[in-house]
């Protein structure tokens, strides 16, 4: 049905495309982030940003400001956006925008299940959560000692409760099995997101499939340099590995043979896409790898709105705010800090 969009798209589709657009002019640009790097204080932060949309969340903040404040703030706007879109969306939009908010359900599961390992105070690490990952039963996850009892008492409610037929084992929660729990569960949203994308059809599949690619990709470079040196064997490392994308799947069995990081390196220069990526990078400089992935990423995004008629613009929109606040989030821990010198370091630039 690709290219007759256009003839029914607008039908159940067509205001909430313009509302996201609409959202996306109000994305702070090159002009705003210069202007929040000379900043002296974070309150001089919360007076460039009342001229921004971020204006009317921070407006009622008392002095003196913390990071952690404005984060918040600038992600309950994210949060109301995108609570919206959500009670205006119909079918297949709507479950499509539930998609969206998978991830962050996975890394509440994580950090609530990872505190309570830690002897953390429940109600403390709800606080931490991402708003848009909540779900009823999530404060009930402290009762969990291994993976069967986390699946049987709160998840199978849940919509991750799928994905947890490939990580439901009688393995205690220990830091080794949350981790790998959260990369299988991972995996497994990442390829029903990707289904589920291929068979909407259209332009929103050829977007979709091409983000989610990319989104697999970089998740198999993480794990890669993230096990060199653990007791995860070859075997274990693939099977995290996501069955799509561009790696997929030769350059999935060369990952999982690389034994450190310059292995990792020479694996993906052999994909033109990528080798662009690393060629931003010294050899041994791991470091600045996510900030490389997140320019890359952040190119691809825009250029979701470069077309109509198709739902990777509520995809992109979403992270592209997610984006701008970890840029806040940098600019303030470096003005809260005294380290301006570092505040160019960690900002991705959106246009």
């Amino acid at each position: 049905m690709y290219g007759f969009e256009a003839l029914t798209f607008n039908i159940h589709g067509g205001y909430l495309e313009a509302i996201v657009r609409g959202h996306r002019g109000g994305l702070l640009t090159a002009v705003d982030y210069n202007n929040l790097c000379q900043c002296e204080t974070l309150d001089d932060i919360k007076m460039h940003l009342s001229a921004t949309e971020y204006g009317p969340y921070l407006q009622n903040e008392p002095s003196p400001l913390r990071t952690t404040t404005i984060v918040e703030k600038c992600t309950q706007k994210l949060v109301d956006e995108y609570k919206h879109m959500l009670t205006q969306a119909t079918e297949p939009l709507s479950t499509f925008l539930e998609y969206i908010t998978y991830g962050h359900m996975i890394d509440n599961i994580v950090l609530i299940v990872t505190g309570t390992l830690h002897e953390r105070d429940v109600h403390e690490l709800l606080e931490k959560c991402h708003p848009l990952g909540m779900f009823e039963s999530i404060a009930t996850l402290a009762v969990a000692q291994n993976m069967r009892e986390l699946y049987r008492l709160v998840l199978v409610d849940t919509p991750l409760a799928p994905y947890f037929s490939e990580c439901i084992t009688s393995e205690d929660l220990d830091e080794m099995n949350i981790e790998i729990m959260r990369n299988t569960l991972y995996k497994a949203y990442l390829e029903d997101f990707y289904k589920f994308c291929k068979k909407l059809g259209g332009a929103t599949s050829e977007i979709m499939c091409d983000l989610l690619s990319f989104e697999a990709d970089r998740r198999a470079v993480n794990i890669s340099i993230n096990s060199i040196g653990t007791e995860l064997t070859r075997d274990d490392r693939r099977k995290l590995f996501s069955n799509f994308g561009l790696l997929y799947p030769y350059g999935h069995e060369e990952l999982a043979l690389c034994e450190d990081f310059d292995q990792v390196r020479g694996v993906m220069e052999k994909y033109p896409t990528y080798n662009l990526i690393f060629a931003k990078l010294s050899y041994g400089e791991s470091q600045m790898l996510d900030k490389a992935f997140y320019e890359e990423e952040v190119k691809r995004l825009c250029l979701a709105f470069e077309q109509q008629f198709h739902y990777a613009v509520f995809f992109a929109y979403v992270r592209l705010r997610e984006q701008e606040i970890r840029n806040l989030m940098w600019i303030s821990e470096c003005v809260a800090q005294n380290q301006k010198s570092r505040i160019h370091d960690g900002i991705v630039y959106i246009f």
